[in-house]
């Protein structure tokens, strides 16, 4: 039987572009994982390793032109977005690249010998190593940022770990494409190509997974699809770290002194937050907890006016359109819902935003209305009128794990009670923001994209330097011979890192 084949597929069209690959098999999944982990040990020269980071993110952009194009060609999301996308990705790179030169990551911890304390200290000498092999499953909605080039991968790189990435079916063209970037910025600085390997399939990644030599995995997608995956990596005879970011509702909180103030400007904000990328943010705003009354009316109608003026668009392709829609429907049926703007189907291939409202006191106790509680992947949010505090109190104590949470709060004078919700709110998330909107993660260092279940399966960031930890354990040598330690923990400090000696920075 032969293998299937992978198609790259036009979302605006629902038309097969081309024949990109075939699904790897059980067998070529093993030989990719093979290969990567063969040459683990040539990324052990961090010298070498920040070159690779930052000729890879110099060829992402040498080859921008063409990588875009098929990008766009894929997933609907258009030059202008995905230009920006390309500029992201190549700062990760360069950014990691940073992380590996300056060594803080290895977070060196040196406790000398002390007879004086009870019990007695031997010399400790404590490092992080990298796990090994890493597998990652690319996301749809970040064909660049969060896929085969993208955060997961740097990382793990920049970890010293090399990768196998499981291609996402919606961008398989540009996936290929990037890990032939990827492989020639290896090779052009003297590391094996197979640093970086990728395979496509449903069961490849399922094998992935389960591979014996794969130490860690990174994935974004959906709460169904991660779960199998999860409780895989789980399951194995040996288990491993499984990074997964699955979904998000990122709760919004307005204050009655805030919708007072500026509702037509918040209405306006959220409007344009919502809508962004046709709805398909992993950040998007997806409930909205407003008062109810004359200041929360007119955040509405400025919320109608900007969602109604925003056009269609063509969603990362047909399978998720269609799980928006009934997602919408579902929703929209609901007792006591309605739909200011009606989101759904404006043609064969797009969509058209909208949002649903429902009084709070709806959701303060478990029933069908759960389902306002549950991410829609699309251009439309959910607006909870509450009338008193308990009800915010009420409806925040339901919600699941967010990578973000937003308090929407009064610019001028007293707002009585904002402390309390941004408390109330910081349980909820990773990422907590007051007056402004979460679409959009700053690639920073002390940047946190993650959050409590389901927003993520581990207390960990996606984006940001701290993304190194990830594919890293420590080790700690105890009275070992100075000359038998690695250099980076050698007494004399030979390549000027970092550290901590005998509790104080070095």
């Amino acid at each position: 039987m032969s293998a299937a084949p992978v198609w790259s597929v036009d979302p605006r069209s629902g038309n097969p572009r081309e024949q990109v690959a075939v699904e790897a098999t059980a067998e070529e999944v093993d030989r990719a994982v093979r290969a990567a982990h063969s040459v683990r040990d040539a990324l052990a020269d961090r010298t070498a390793r920040a070159a690779f980071l930052r000729t890879a993110a110099e060829l992402l952009e040498e080859s921008g032109a063409h990588i875009i194009e098929a990008a766009d060609a894929e997933t609907a999301l258009g030059p202008a977005r995905l230009t920006g996308e390309l500029a992201r990705t190549a700062a990760q790179l360069r950014a990691f690249a940073e992380v590996v030169e300056e060594g803080g990551y290895l977070d060196i911890r040196i406790d000398h010998e002390d007879g004086s304390r009870t019990p007695p200290w031997p010399d400790l000498r404590r490092w992080k190593i990298p796990l090994g092999v890493v597998a990652v499953y690319a996301a749809s909605n970040f064909p660049l940022a969060f896929s085969v080039p993208g955060g997961d991968t740097a990382s793990a790189l920049a970890a010293g770990c090399p990768v196998v990435v499981k291609a996402h079916p919606g961008h398989p063209a540009t996936s290929e494409l990037c890990a032939s970037v990827l492989r020639r910025a290896a090779a052009r600085t003297g590391l094996p190509e197979d640093v970086v390997t990728l395979v496509h399939g449903f069961d490849a990644g399922v094998e992935l997974i389960r591979h014996p030599l794969v130490s860690a995995a990174g994935f974004t997608g959906s709460v169904r699809g991660d779960r199998a995956l999860f409780d895989a990596a789980a399951a194995r005879p040996v288990p491993i770290p499984f990074h997964g970011e699955l979904g998000s509702l990122n709760p919004v909180v307005v204050t009655e002194a805030a919708a007072a103030e500026r509702a037509a400007e918040i209405g306006a904000g959220l409007g344009a937050s919502m809508t962004l990328g046709t709805g398909q943010f992993c950040t998007k705003p997806g409930f909205v907890l407003a008062p109810a009354g004359g200041a929360g009316d007119q955040l509405v109608k400025a919320l109608t006016e900007t969602v109604s003026s925003t056009g269609s668009g063509v969603m990362l392709d047909h399978r998720m359109r269609d799980a928006f829609l009934a997602g919408v429907r579902e929703r929209a049926a609901l007792p006591g819902v309605e739909a200011p703007v009606t989101p759904g189907a404006a043609g064969e291939h797009t969509v058209s935003a909208g949002f649903l409202t429902v009084p709070a006191d709806r959701l303060t106790a478990e029933g069908p209305h759960d389902a306002l509680l549950e991410e829609c992947f699309g251009p439309v949010t959910v607006i909870a009128r509450y009338a008193t505090r308990d009800e915010v109190a009420a409806v925040l104590a339901r919600l699941p794990g967010n990578l973000t949470a937003t308090l929407r709060t009064a610019t001028e004078g007293e707002d009585p009670g904002a402390a309390g919700l941004l408390a109330a709110l910081t349980p909820l998330a990773g990422r907590i923001l007051v007056n402004g909107w979460p679409t959009g993660v700053a690639v920073a260092p002390a940047q946190h994209h993650g959050g409590p279940y389901p927003a993520t399966t581990s207390p960990t960031t996606s984006v940001g330097a701290t993304a190194i930890e990830r594919w890293l354990r420590p080790v700690t040598y105890q009275n070992t011979p100075d000359a038998l330690l690695p250099p980076e923990l050698r007494e004399a400090n030979p390549l000027g890192l970092p550290r901590r000696v005998d509790g104080r920075r070095a």
